[in-house]
């Protein structure tokens, strides 16, 4: 998986995503990440990319021809990877898009390069937002500073998903959200903490009756602090 990010921030996103998991599938190029300075594309000699919104209104704009120019240079990447011309999808990280799910994810861990649109100030020139972007997506309804967040969000998410990048296949089968369940509660060492012992089940090497509980705990979990979750997960079981 390639990830293309569009950002006037690239060294935060090198940052963010050059740790753990995510870093180690870049080192092992199970990843590749390829930020890039939306500035750097500013035809203008203070790589100015934003300016004030015509009718009025706080804050500033981010302008169209930076982000189109940087938008064509990573398809121009994408081409020279592939040795075809393809459009790639776009996702612009707005809180106007669709609550961003795993369901999400995995439909987007099945393409082979995506590029993510970090917006800055008062937005985007909604221009340029037309003509390029395929996917408006949001991680929930608040407001963040920049799309940088959001997008290692979605990056991390997706990375999970990417075979190899994780070592054990069943972490990505059994997490929370899959079949819209929470997962179970974990333990480990010491078997006592605080005058807490762990289950009895867990140390019975009995795998039939751990799974089951693990299941009907699952169940409770989710009945408990997600009942929109658990809301989906019966109308499944019908």
């Amino acid at each position: 998986m390639d990830f293309y990010v569009l950002t006037l921030f690239p060294e935060m996103i090198k940052q963010g995503m050059n740790t753990s998991i995510t870093g180690r599938a870049l080192e092992k190029g199970l990843l590749r990440l390829f930020p890039m300075n939306i500035r750097d594309f500013a035809k203008n000699k203070h790589f100015r990319v934003d300016d004030y919104p015509y009718g009025g209104g706080a804050g500033l704009v981010m302008q169209p021809e930076p982000v189109y120019y940087a938008y064509q240079e990573a398809c121009n990447q994408i081409k020279r990877q592939n040795g075809k011309e393809k459009k790639p999808r776009v996702i612009y990280v707005t809180p106007q898009g669709q609550l961003f799910h795993q369901s999400i994810a995995k439909e987007l861990a099945k393409e082979e390069e995506l590029i993510f649109l970090c917006g800055h100030y008062e937005g985007i020139d909604e221009r340029v937002l037309e003509e390029i972007v395929t996917d408006h997506v949001s991680i929930g309804d608040y407001i963040l500073t920049g799309g940088e967040l959001p997008a290692m969000v979605m990056m991390d998410c997706i990375s999970r998903l990417i075979p190899n990048v994780l070592h054990n296949k069943e972490s990505v089968e059994t997490e929370s959200l899959e079949g819209n369940l929470l997962e179970y509660p974990q333990y480990t060492r010491p078997e006592v903490f605080h005058g807490k012992k762990v289950p009895s089940v867990l140390l019975s090497g009995h795998h039939a009756n751990i799974e089951t509980w693990r299941y009907n705990l699952s169940i409770e979990r989710t009945k408990e602090r997600r009942p929109d979750l658990f809301e989906k997960y019966v109308k499944e079981q019908k």
